[in-house]
């Protein structure tokens, strides 16, 4: 009898052990499943922030160009260097927006990093006219939120072929996001028809805005061009203030990522000719808002610089913009 119960005794260790072995495998295939996840960079936030929504929890995405700063200047670090080495994949806007970085970003395609200039295809895809000037082509699509619906879109199908055992995910994620450009899309359309008709000009410090004025009926002019590498000369200011105290322009707009001077120029010029110009507000413009808040989101940005604009030049607009609408 003692024996029968030894022997019971050793099965049922022998049972314990493998009970122990088939958890231990279980837990063993937790890390494969978090490495099949992928790293994604992208240079400026507002790319970021598409890549986020459509990827969803499949991409860790690294932003390189932070909260205030002027991609046009900026120069790639070290690390940002080691961080593109690092991705699976890369987005970023082109059209010479990152002008500085963009001998590594050709180092990483050489390399054989998927790299996607999401600006440039929407150029490819020929359904949406960039604008063009001095400079070459406006890279700033974003400000007209139906060009960055094309961007969303041509991140859904680079991802669907980067992954395509996720495609459905990618596909599913950027219509939902795309149902949210749409209700912003409006939402910017009607509070900008609330501006009277002789009101609706955005003078700010460089011209970014030249898509959002197209798309919005605003006309805009920029103290600099495009690129912020350019400089303004004194007879552009004395130009920008004759414009602004002919036609009563009661505000002008200052930019998170570019210095103010140029802008409180204007003010002090109108202020010598006799015309009260007032600063309207800090628009976003080559830059998001700060990380984990609603103006460090895209539609948060775009928010916030069409009801602050609306409001300042008479217009009207909800206080908290689409924010209480998006529960955000």
């Amino acid at each position: 009898m003692s024996g029968v119960i030894a022997g019971g005794s050793g099965s049922l260790r022998a049972v314990c052990a493998l009970l122990v072995l088939v958890l231990a495998c279980g837990c063993a295939q937790a890390p494969e499943e978090e490495a099949a996840h992928f790293e994604a960079v992208a240079t400026v936030g507002m790319v970021a922030d598409v890549v986020r929504n459509v990827a969803g929890e499949r991409a860790n995405v690294v932003n390189l160009v932070g909260e205030g700063v002027d991609p046009h200047l900026y120069t790639p670090t070290r690390r940002d260097v080691v961080l593109l080495r690092r991705a699976d994949i890369i987005f970023y806007n082109g059209l010479y927006l990152e002008g500085r970085m963009g001998d590594v970003l050709r180092r990483m395609e050489r390399r054989g990093t998927p790299a996607v200039a999401v600006a440039e295809a929407v150029k490819t895809a020929g359904d949406y006219p960039l604008l063009e000037e001095e400079d070459g082509l406006d890279p700033h699509l974003w400000m007209d939120v139906g060009a960055w619906k094309r961007v969303t879109r041509v991140v859904a199908d680079r991802l669907a072929e980067f992954d395509p055992d996720h495609a459905g995910a990618y596909t599913t994620n950027a219509e939902l996001y795309l149902a949210e450009l749409t209700e912003l899309d409006e939402y910017v359309r009607r509070i900008v028809a609330t501006i009277p008709e002789d009101r609706r000009i955005l003078v700010t410090a460089h011209d970014a805005f030249g898509y959002f004025g197209r798309a919005y009926g605003i006309e805009v002019r920029g103290i600099q061009g495009m690129s912020t590498d350019s400089e303004a000369g004194v007879r552009d200011i004395e130009n920008l203030i004759r414009l602004i105290v002919e036609r009563e322009i009661p505000s002008v707009f200052i930019e998170t990522s570019v210095s103010d001077r140029n802008v409180r120029a204007l003010v002090e010029g109108a202020r010598a000719r006799g015309h009260t110009l007032r600063i309207g507000g800090e628009l976003f413009s080559d830059a998001m808002g700060r990380p984990g808040t609603y103006e460090g989101t895209y539609i948060g940005m775009i928010d916030h610089n069409a009801t602050t604009l609306v409001r300042a030049l008479g217009g009207e607009a909800p206080e908290r913009g689409m924010r209480g609408k998006l529960g955000r």
